[in-house]
Protein backbone atom coordinates (compact mmCIF):
# COMPACT_ATOMS: atom_id res chain seq x y z
CA UNK A 1 0.00 0.00 0.00
CA UNK A 2 1.45 3.36 -0.99
CA UNK A 3 1.66 6.22 1.48
CA UNK A 4 -0.93 8.19 -0.54
CA UNK A 5 -3.41 5.29 -0.37
CA UNK A 6 -2.70 4.94 3.35
CA UNK A 7 -3.52 8.63 3.81
CA UNK A 8 -6.75 8.41 1.79
CA UNK A 9 -8.00 5.12 3.28
CA UNK A 10 -6.93 5.30 6.93
CA UNK A 11 -5.89 8.80 7.93
CA UNK A 12 -8.60 10.93 6.27
CA UNK A 13 -11.55 9.26 8.05
CA UNK A 14 -9.68 9.31 11.37
CA UNK A 15 -8.83 13.03 11.04
CA UNK A 16 -12.39 13.80 10.03
CA UNK A 17 -13.61 12.21 13.26
CA UNK A 18 -10.87 13.69 15.51
CA UNK A 19 -11.28 17.24 14.20
CA UNK A 20 -15.09 17.04 14.09
CA UNK A 21 -15.30 17.86 10.39
CA UNK A 22 -18.45 17.12 8.42
CA UNK A 23 -17.06 17.50 4.91
CA UNK A 24 -14.31 15.18 3.57
CA UNK A 25 -12.82 18.11 1.62
CA UNK A 26 -12.24 20.05 4.84
CA UNK A 27 -9.74 17.44 6.07
CA UNK A 28 -6.21 18.90 6.02
CA UNK A 29 -3.85 17.47 3.41
CA UNK A 30 -0.33 18.05 2.19
CA UNK A 31 -0.18 20.17 -0.96
CA UNK A 32 3.56 20.28 -1.69
CA UNK A 33 7.03 19.70 -0.27
CA UNK A 34 9.92 22.06 -1.04
CA UNK A 35 13.55 21.08 -0.38
CA UNK A 36 15.94 24.03 -0.37
CA UNK A 37 19.74 24.15 -0.08
CA UNK A 38 21.33 27.56 0.33
CA UNK A 39 24.92 27.70 -0.90
CA UNK A 40 26.56 30.93 0.18
CA UNK A 41 29.96 29.84 -1.15
CA UNK A 42 28.52 29.87 -4.68
CA UNK A 43 29.51 33.55 -4.81
CA UNK A 44 33.19 32.53 -4.79
CA UNK A 45 33.07 29.12 -6.51
CA UNK A 46 30.42 28.26 -9.14
CA UNK A 47 31.33 24.53 -9.09
CA UNK A 48 29.94 24.18 -5.57
CA UNK A 49 26.46 24.94 -6.90
CA UNK A 50 26.79 22.11 -9.46
CA UNK A 51 27.98 19.61 -6.82
CA UNK A 52 25.16 20.58 -4.49
CA UNK A 53 22.69 20.20 -7.37
CA UNK A 54 24.02 16.71 -8.13
CA UNK A 55 23.62 15.68 -4.48
CA UNK A 56 20.09 17.07 -4.35
CA UNK A 57 19.31 15.16 -7.56
CA UNK A 58 20.48 11.94 -5.88
CA UNK A 59 18.35 12.65 -2.81
CA UNK A 60 15.17 13.65 -4.65
CA UNK A 61 15.38 11.91 -8.03
CA UNK A 62 14.51 15.20 -9.68
CA UNK A 63 16.65 17.95 -11.19
CA UNK A 64 16.80 21.02 -8.91
CA UNK A 65 16.12 24.60 -9.91
CA UNK A 66 18.82 27.20 -9.26
CA UNK A 67 17.58 30.00 -6.98
CA UNK A 68 18.76 33.55 -7.51
CA UNK A 69 19.35 36.34 -5.00
CA UNK A 70 16.34 38.65 -4.84
CA UNK A 71 18.35 41.62 -3.64
CA UNK A 72 21.92 42.73 -3.18
CA UNK A 73 23.62 42.29 0.20
CA UNK A 74 26.98 44.04 0.26
CA UNK A 75 28.20 42.44 3.51
CA UNK A 76 28.00 38.96 1.92
CA UNK A 77 29.18 40.20 -1.53
CA UNK A 78 25.90 39.09 -3.09
CA UNK A 79 24.41 40.95 -6.02
CA UNK A 80 20.82 40.77 -7.19
CA UNK A 81 20.37 37.88 -9.64
CA UNK A 82 23.40 35.83 -8.50
CA UNK A 83 22.82 32.06 -8.08
CA UNK A 84 22.87 31.27 -4.34
CA UNK A 85 21.08 27.94 -3.93
CA UNK A 86 19.07 25.07 -5.37
CA UNK A 87 15.57 23.80 -4.64
CA UNK A 88 13.18 21.02 -5.60
CA UNK A 89 9.39 21.06 -5.33
CA UNK A 90 7.36 17.85 -5.01
CA UNK A 91 3.67 17.35 -5.67
CA UNK A 92 1.51 14.26 -6.17
CA UNK A 93 2.84 10.73 -5.74
CA UNK A 94 6.51 11.77 -5.50
CA UNK A 95 5.57 14.05 -2.62
CA UNK A 96 4.07 11.17 -0.63
CA UNK A 97 7.03 8.90 -1.46
CA UNK A 98 9.50 11.53 -0.22
CA UNK A 99 7.41 12.18 2.92
CA UNK A 100 7.40 8.47 3.73
CA UNK A 101 11.19 8.31 3.30
CA UNK A 102 11.60 11.42 5.48
CA UNK A 103 9.44 10.10 8.32
CA UNK A 104 10.52 6.45 8.30
CA UNK A 105 14.20 6.60 7.30
CA UNK A 106 15.79 10.05 7.48
CA UNK A 107 14.47 11.53 10.74
CA UNK A 108 15.28 8.39 12.81
CA UNK A 109 18.89 8.61 11.53
CA UNK A 110 19.40 12.00 13.21
CA UNK A 111 21.71 11.72 16.17
CA UNK A 112 19.85 12.22 19.51
CA UNK A 113 16.52 12.71 17.73
CA UNK A 114 13.70 13.33 20.20
CA UNK A 115 11.13 14.52 17.71
CA UNK A 116 10.43 17.61 15.64
CA UNK A 117 9.88 20.78 17.63
CA UNK A 118 6.24 21.97 17.66
CA UNK A 119 7.69 25.46 17.09
CA UNK A 120 8.53 24.31 13.55
CA UNK A 121 4.87 24.81 12.63
CA UNK A 122 4.38 28.28 11.15
CA UNK A 123 0.88 29.18 12.37
CA UNK A 124 -0.87 27.99 9.19
CA UNK A 125 -0.17 24.28 9.68
CA UNK A 126 2.98 24.19 7.51
CA UNK A 127 6.07 22.42 8.85
CA UNK A 128 9.68 23.58 8.37
CA UNK A 129 12.42 21.09 9.20
CA UNK A 130 16.09 22.01 9.01
CA UNK A 131 18.44 19.07 8.49
CA UNK A 132 22.07 19.78 9.32
CA UNK A 133 23.60 17.05 7.14
CA UNK A 134 22.79 15.72 3.68
CA UNK A 135 24.38 12.38 4.64
CA UNK A 136 21.22 11.48 6.57
CA UNK A 137 19.76 10.36 3.24
CA UNK A 138 20.76 6.81 2.28
CA UNK A 139 21.41 7.80 -1.37
CA UNK A 140 24.40 9.97 -0.47
CA UNK A 141 27.78 8.20 -0.41
CA UNK A 142 29.84 9.72 2.41
CA UNK A 143 33.10 9.25 0.47
CA UNK A 144 31.91 11.25 -2.55
CA UNK A 145 30.83 14.46 -0.82
CA UNK A 146 33.12 17.49 -0.69
CA UNK A 147 31.50 19.13 2.33
CA UNK A 148 28.61 18.52 4.70
CA UNK A 149 25.75 20.89 3.93
CA UNK A 150 22.39 21.41 5.54
CA UNK A 151 19.05 21.54 3.81
CA UNK A 152 15.60 22.78 4.62
CA UNK A 153 12.42 20.79 4.07
CA UNK A 154 9.16 22.72 3.99
CA UNK A 155 5.95 20.70 4.04
CA UNK A 156 3.01 22.85 2.94
CA UNK A 157 -0.53 21.89 3.96
CA UNK A 158 -3.97 23.37 3.51
CA UNK A 159 -4.63 23.21 7.28
CA UNK A 160 -6.27 26.27 8.82
CA UNK A 161 -4.08 26.42 11.93
CA UNK A 162 -1.28 24.69 13.82
CA UNK A 163 -3.68 22.36 15.65
CA UNK A 164 -4.99 20.84 12.42
CA UNK A 165 -1.49 20.72 10.94
CA UNK A 166 -0.04 18.97 13.97
CA UNK A 167 -2.88 16.43 13.99
CA UNK A 168 -2.20 15.71 10.30
CA UNK A 169 1.53 15.21 10.84
CA UNK A 170 1.00 13.05 13.92
CA UNK A 171 -1.45 10.87 11.97
CA UNK A 172 1.15 10.48 9.21
CA UNK A 173 3.69 9.26 11.79
CA UNK A 174 5.74 12.41 12.45
CA UNK A 175 7.17 12.42 15.95
CA UNK A 176 6.90 15.70 17.89
CA UNK A 177 8.79 16.70 21.03
CA UNK A 178 6.82 16.86 24.23
CA UNK A 179 6.85 19.99 26.38
CA UNK A 180 9.52 19.71 29.04
CA UNK A 181 8.29 19.96 32.59
CA UNK A 182 10.60 21.99 34.81
CA UNK A 183 10.88 21.00 38.42
CA UNK A 184 11.83 23.51 41.06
Amino acid sequence: MSFKDYYNDKIKPRLMEELGLKNIFAVPKITKIVINVGVGEAVINKNILEKTGEQLTLITGQKPVVTLARRSISVFKIRKGMPIGVKVTFRGNRMYDFLEKLIKIVLPRIRDFHGVSPKSLDGHGNLNIGLSEQILFPEIDYNKIDRIRGLEVTIVTNAKDNHQGKKLFEALGMLFQHAKVREI
